[in-house]
This record gives C-alpha cells, structure tokens and sequence, in this order.
C-alpha cells in the first residue's frame, strides 16, 4: 500500500523555522517529482513548492520563494521543506504529494498521491 506520513509540522512564532518531512513507504517515488502543497481555512489548496525527480530543479510559489527550501533524499524516500522566516500567512496545513510525471510541474491534476498533511501555525 502506497502511503505519504508527513511529520514536522507544529506552532512556532512568526520569524522562526520548522522543517518538514514527508517519508514514503510502498513503493519508490525516485523516479517522479514531488511537491508541497498547503491549504488555509476557506481557501483552496496551493502549490507551495516542487521538485523534480532527481532533484536538480525546484519551483517555488512567489509568496515563499527565499524563504522555504525543498529537497529530497531518494536513498530515504523522503522529501523536505525547510522554512524560514515564518509569517502568520503561512499559516495552512501542509501536504506533500507525488507528481505521475518526473519533471517540475505546477498543476495539482499531475499529483496522484497525496499525504495526509500537517498542521502549521504560526503566531504573530
């Protein structure tokens, strides 16, 4: 069985740092790209950030960029996003999902399997 467990998530103050983790199990993923996508009390889910299969290209939404990171680990099946510089509109659950393709792409139809996400709260 295909599974995505999200871990790291937490409440912190607006400024400070947290990394997520999302471990896969069942299957490999190395050879897909992977994102993180959040989703805000009434609002739709977004892309926050992706990476490709190998992990030589990222994107990043605007509202993020040089503040989170995200990588991967392919010999641990894991895939991370750093962030920094926490704001209280980062304030979301977070999901980490696998793309059906293995480059970089935005569109939330490419992802097919999703985790269960994490709670992020960040306090002013």
């Amino acid at each position: 069985q295909v599974q995505l467990v999200e871990s790291g998530g937490g409440l912190v103050q607006a400024g400070g740092s947290l990394r997520l983790s999302c471990a896969a199990s069942g299957r490999t993923f190395s050879s897909y790209a992977m994102g993180w996508f959040r989703q805000a009390p009434g609002k739709e889910r977004e892309i926050v950030a992706v990476i490709n299969w190998i992990g030589g290209t990222t994107r990043y939404a605007g509202s993020v960029k040089g503040r989170f990171t995200i990588s991967r680990d392919n010999t641990k099946n894991t895939l991370y996003l750093q962030m920094n510089s926490l704001k209280p509109e980062d304030t979301a659950v977070y999901y980490c999902a696998v793309s059906r393709r293995q480059i970089v792409t935005t569109s939330t139809a490419d992802f097919g399997t999703w985790g269960q996400g994490t709670q992020v709260t960040v306090s002013a």
